[in-house]
């Protein structure tokens, strides 16, 4: 009875369809894939046995859901991803041509440290291929084929694009060439907010796409490349819906770069910034929890020039409204290098607006070791059990006589915090400690129920952290 009905069911759910001509307004893609699939290639990279690339062997197993950058078989996290017995190891991706000559574009990660790379193409030529430049923090590769007169893709304006919008993948997942799959934009300019790519503004999608597919391209319904496919987010490898894409406007401004100065420029505000809780907003008195809060300021830069300061909210930068902190690395890192920028502040209760030159990031950063921690001296109401810095310590981190580290965390509210001990504290509030007792002095005033700012460093990593003073029952 059940199985007769539910036929029923469907069998009107297919007629209606039919009556009413509703699969005619869903989009074919066959003329788009014909018109696109010659243009598109499988990138073999091949690493020796001396490669570095083998540390980044990892069983996707052990990686619980995360942003995953995906290979095909034999590469880093798939299937048969060990190095062989003659101690190679090949991982495959997939590519684009752009440009006849022989110019082709896939992502920075499936070729990185690659000893050989290999481009086939459509007609199945296998052709080596010289990678002309890369650029880590977006993640783009650009290689060159000696061949002419090859097959080329047609660029689109990611600017454009708007969510609920049509978008088809072509690419090697798996190995399997030229695998076709769609779906539409989930959101524009989603940020990640980690070192690792903070300057793109990805494409969030649903298309279905899983290791191999990295480095192909990403068509509107016009046969417009308008992204190239780069991370998917899984706690298997596999897709589950939600990828990403590298906005082709972002990395033909990269590729334009590579050949001309063999690096990528970018604008650097000069400042390190976090997202704004709750609890953070209600210390600092902001209305909402948005914008992003600056927890460090390099020196001589351009926001330290226009007297930004530590514990500044930037609520906007040239105009765009940053509702997150992830928000503002793309815009600032989009931005020439001697721009002038007028950047929207929220400081002790009043917004006010700065003018700002933007700096140039530098190719490379460098990286301090992590602390550790020295006997513990004295507690306080917070529960944190700080230390002196010893001179060893000041030195690595550069500083004078700024900071006390933490060598145990006792109390309840503290451990719920993601403070840890060997974490370096620069401030309480907005005054500077350079000592056990000064940091005790600095919190033993405040309130039982309220919270503090502290401004914390680890390794090269410096955050605002709110920490509630507990109140009697729930000291800990």
């Amino acid at each position: 009875m059940y199985k007769s009905t539910l036929h029923r069911m469907l069998l009107f759910i297919t007629l209606t369809f039919v009556a009413t001509g509703a699969w005619a307004d869903l989009p074919d893609f066959t003329q788009l894939v014909q018109q696109n699939a010659p243009a598109v290639v499988n990138v073999q990279a091949t690493h020796n046995g001396d490669s570095s690339a083998q540390d980044n062997d990892v069983d996707p197993q052990d990686v619980p859901e995360i942003f995953r950058r995906f290979f095909g078989p034999g590469g880093p996290g798939g299937p048969g991803g060990h190095p062989r017995i003659d101690g190679t190891r090949i991982s495959l991706g997939s590519g684009f041509i752009i440009s006849g000559d022989g110019y082709v574009l896939t992502n920075n990660h499936v070729v990185e440290g690659a000893d050989q790379v290999v481009v086939r193409l459509s007609d199945r030529r296998e052709l080596d291929a010289k990678v002309i430049g890369t650029d880590p923090q977006s993640d783009i590769a650009l290689l060159k084929v000696k061949a002419t007169g090859l097959p080329t893709v047609t660029l689109g304006d990611s600017s454009k694009l708007k969510p609920g919008q049509w978008v088809v993948a072509i690419g090697s997942p798996f190995d399997f060439d030229h695998t076709v799959t769609h779906g539409i934009i989930s959101y524009v300019g989603r940020g990640f907010g980690s070192a690792d790519q903070q300057y793109v503004p990805f494409i969030q999608t649903d298309v279905p796409i899983n290791r191999g597919n990295s480095g192909g391209p990403l068509f509107n319904l016009d046969g417009q490349v308008v992204g190239i496919n780069s991370q998917i987010y899984s706690n298997t490898g596999s897709s589950v819906g939600i990828s990403f894409a590298i906005p082709i406007n972002v990395a033909m401004n990269t590729v334009e770069q590579l050949k001309t100065t063999g690096h990528v420029e970018r604008g650097m505000l000069g400042v390190q910034i976090q997202n704004v809780n709750r609890a953070m907003a209600q210390t600092l008195g902001l209305p909402s929890t948005g914008g992003a809060l600056v927890a460090q300021i390099t020196p001589g830069s351009g926001a330290d020039k226009a007297g930004v300061q530590v514990q500044d909210v930037i609520l906007a930068f040239n105009g765009h409204a940053i509702d997150q902190s992830s928000d503002l690395p793309p815009l600032v890192g989009n931005t020439k290098p001697g721009t002038k920028a007028e950047v929207k502040l929220f400081r002790d209760g009043k917004t006010l607006t700065v003018p700002v030159v933007v700096g140039e990031l530098p190719q490379s950063k460098g990286e301090l070791a992590s602390l550790g921690g020295g006997e513990a001296k004295s507690a306080n109401s917070l529960g944190i059990v700080v230390d002196d810095l010893n001179a060893d310590q000041r030195k690595q981190l550069g500083l004078k006589d700024q900071g006390v580290v933490i060598t145990d965390i006792k109390g309840a509210a503290a451990r719920r915090t993601p403070l840890q001990p060997g974490d370096v504290v620069l401030m309480v509030g907005r005054k500077p400690v350079k000592s056990a007792v000064e940091f005790n002095n600095s919190v033993k005033n405040v309130k039982s129920g309220d919270s503090v700012m502290l401004l914390v460093r680890r390794d090269d990593a410096t955050q605002f952290v709110a920490v509630t003073v507990p109140k009697v029952k729930d000291k800990g």
